[in-house]
Formats: structure tokens, sequence, C-alpha cells
């Protein structure tokens, strides 16, 4: 009996098959597949000699090669940009429950923010046969996957739109939420406000600082160029960005930080300011409610099952025209936003 509850020892890659349980078991390759599809036809006796095998040689059934037969593969990709970024804990989560929900397998990768590695990545996620991608985009062209959803590989885009090509897109209301934020510290008398935000042409940031410009128009309030520090998020260039704007004889006296990264490098420079600088931040960061930290708020996660839904909505034959839905943003004022501007003369 001893030797029956020990599994032999099998080498990465060569793992058993039906044909070593069969052999083991002393029956047909019929048999034990019925066996392990629960099919009838199949009596008590050898059903219990090719369980037996199945448990000593540590048989797992190949689910992907099933399915494959069957011509799907059960398996959607996702694309993130950073999986280092807290923001995209819960998008992934949620499009991996939706996946799981559907009875399908999840795998994800990150692109960096680089749109030759974005490429690279969802184009070999396409060659193992996905059913399925949703994509973060880091590049502004993705003709290059054209050919892969003529072929049916179902796509939605997520955070940022797809550039260059129609596709279906889940996306935060950036526009909107910065023109909430930047008009929440004009509410509370500011007049100088400096906008510190990522790279220009990514999607979400240059609607961020539209809708920046946005609330300062509105407010019939002008915007000078020395204001304006878009740029990486590196906490060296956006550290330097806050000195400066804080720096003259005319400082801003309150900051929109354009996205979360650069919202926790603005908390730590102010940190050391001599007086109380109002700051609101685009996206949610961990304690912020305990630093009191003013925040538009998106939902990764309502991002993240909107855009898994949509995809398994196309999945299971939805053939209808590319749609961009929009998902709305919330402020959350914890105190940095209700810093008044210091009194003059």
């Amino acid at each position: 009996m001893a030797d029956i509850a020990r599994r032999p020892e099998h080498r990465y890659g060569n793992r058993p098959t039906m044909k070593d349980v069969a052999a083991r078991a002393g029956v047909g390759l019929k048999t034990v597949s019925r066996v392990v599809n629960g099919e009838p036809g199949v009596t008590p006796d050898t059903e219990r000699r090719v369980q037996e095998a199945i448990e000593i040689l540590g048989f797992r059934r190949n689910d992907s090669a099933r399915v494959l037969r069957k011509g799907r593969t059960a398996t959607v990709g996702l694309v993130l940009e950073d999986l280092a970024d807290p923001f995209y804990g819960p998008l992934s989560r949620a499009v991996e429950e939706v996946a799981r929900a559907h009875g399908a397998l999840l795998i994800n990768g990150s692109s960096a923010e680089d749109p030759g590695r974005e490429q690279e990545l969802a184009l070999a996620l396409c060659a193992r046969r996905v059913d399925g991608l949703i994509v973060i985009p880091a590049g502004d062209d993705h003709r290059y996957l054209e050919p892969e959803m003529r072929a049916g590989v179902a796509t939605v885009f997520v955070d940022r739109p797809a550039g260059l090509i129609e596709a279906d897109a889940v996306l935060s209301d950036s526009f909107g939420g910065a023109r909430d934020g930047v008009a929440h510290l004009i509410a509370h008398g500011h007049r100088r406000i400096g906008f510190i935000g990522d790279r220009p042409r990514i999607h979400t940031s240059a609607e961020r600082l539209r809708g920046y410009r946005a609330a300062m128009e509105d407010a019939g309030l002008p915007v000078r160029d020395a204001w304006v520090a878009p740029g990486s998020t590196d906490p060296e260039r956006v550290s330097a960005a806050v000195r400066e704007l804080l720096a003259g004889p005319e400082p801003v006296t309150a900051l929109f930080a354009g996205n979360n990264r650069v919202t926790v490098t603005v908390v730590r420079a102010l940190a050391g300011h001599p007086r109380p600088v109002a700051l609101v931040g685009f996206d949610d960061i961990e304690l912020a409610d305990l630093l009191g930290v003013t925040v538009v708020a998106q939902d990764p996660a309502a991002l993240g099952r909107t855009a898994a839904e949509r995809l398994f909505r196309r999945l299971d034959g939805a053939d209808e025209a590319p749609r961009r839905v929009v998902l709305g943003t919330m402020l959350l004022a914890r105190g940095s936003g209700e810093i008044a501007p210091p009194q003059t003369g």
C-alpha cells in the first residue's frame, strides 16, 4: 500500500499522459478517456483501476487540448501598463473574476509603458490562441491588431482608447474628473493653480490637462505656461516641478496632480514646505484617507469588470458596432484640497 500512496517523480515537461494511465491500469485509451471525462460505459472495477493509476501517476487532464479541439482556448489575455502600479491590482482582479465566472483562464503581462513591448506581448498572446484581449494601451497605433480581430480575437481597450482602429473601449471620465478637481480648488479661493501631469502623448494625461484648462477658463482665470508641468512620473522630475511651481514672487497656491504616482511624489515634496499648499490628486492612493489627501477617485474594479463583461459579450456572439463606455469619477474631500490660499496684503 505504501507504494500506491507514493507518486513517482517526473521531470518538468514530462507530465504523465492518458497513455501512461492506460498502460498502468491495463486498459485501453478510450476507457481512460471515459473515466477522465465522466462518461458512462465503464465497469466499477475498471474505473477503480483507472482512478488508482491516475492517483499514482499524478495525471492531470489537459483542458487546453480539450478546448482547442472544440475550437476555443477558454483563455483571455490582459495587457497592463505596469503590474507594480496599485491602480491595476483591483482592475486585474475584476477581470479575473469575470473570466472565472465564464470558465476562462486569464493570462496577463506588463507593457511597462513601452508601445513596442505592448505589441510584442499582445501578438504573443494571440499566437497562443487566446479567445480575447483586454488591452491598456501604451502606444497610439493599434493597427497591428486588425488581422487578429478579423480572425475572431475579441478585443476591448480599457483606461485608454485604441489608436487608429475602431474597437470597444471602457474609460474613466478623465476630463470631467480633472475639471471637477480643479473647480474644487477654485471654489476654495485659489486663483494660481499648478498642474503636474504625465506625458502629454498619453490619452488620460492629455484629457486631465484639458479638464484643468477648462476649469480655469470656466472661472475666467488665466493659465500661465509656467504653471503647467507635464512629463515623466519620475520622482526627481516631479519634485523639481513642485519646487519650480512654488518658487518666485508669485508662486502657485494649489496643485493638481495628474495621477497616483505624481500625487505620491507631490505629497512627499510638500511635507518639507514651510507653508500649507492645497493639493488635489487624480486617482486615490494608499493611506490618502489617513494623510488627508483630497483626490478625484476612479473605480478601477468597475473599469476591469465592465471591460471583461464587454469582452465576453463579444465572445458570446454580440455583433454590434464598437462602443465607448465612460465611467464617472468621484471627488473625495479629505483636507488637502480644502486648504485656503495664504492671505496677502
